[in-house]
């Protein structure tokens, strides 16, 4: 096993981590404005991972030229690693905006977003990459 493979193992279990307290942190009906902070920051931190585990497992795999999380997402999409890839680069979007400013409709908007569509990304990758370890 080379270093790469094991530095996409090793960051898989922080992922793993991180997309479990974004479900549970999803669950919550009628968030408060302190839930929907915290799960805003859970999404940021989650989807971090994602791409870097992405990079990390194309790395593994052969793929040296991954300089972005937008090179990771095309990449991880081409080879079928994950699925809806503009949804992919969707999410990345609202991940940098939510970093930049915060509003509350944006956050509303972003949250009913992460319960509904980005956790299912995030959960598909989290089991996708399970099953190859």
């Amino acid at each position: 096993m080379n270093a790469k493979t094991i530095r996409w193992k090793q960051r898989f279990q922080y992922f793993e981590k991180a997309a479990d307290k974004l479900k549970e942190g999803a669950a919550i009906s009628n968030p408060d404005v302190f839930q929907k902070a915290g799960l805003i920051q859970i999404f940021e931190i989650s989807f971090e991972l994602a791409w870097k585990i992405m990079k990390d497992y194309l790395e593994a795999e052969g793929f040296l030229e991954i300089k972005s999380p937008r090179d990771a997402i095309k990449q991880a999409y081409n080879i079928e690693l994950i699925a809806q890839g503009h949804l992919w680069l969707e999410a990345l979007e609202n991940r940098n905006l939510s970093i930049q400013t915060y509003n509350e409709a944006l956050a509303n908007e972003l949250v009913n977003n992460i319960k509904n569509s980005y956790l299912p990304l995030l959960l598909d990758l989290k089991n996708k990459l399970s099953q190859k370890i």
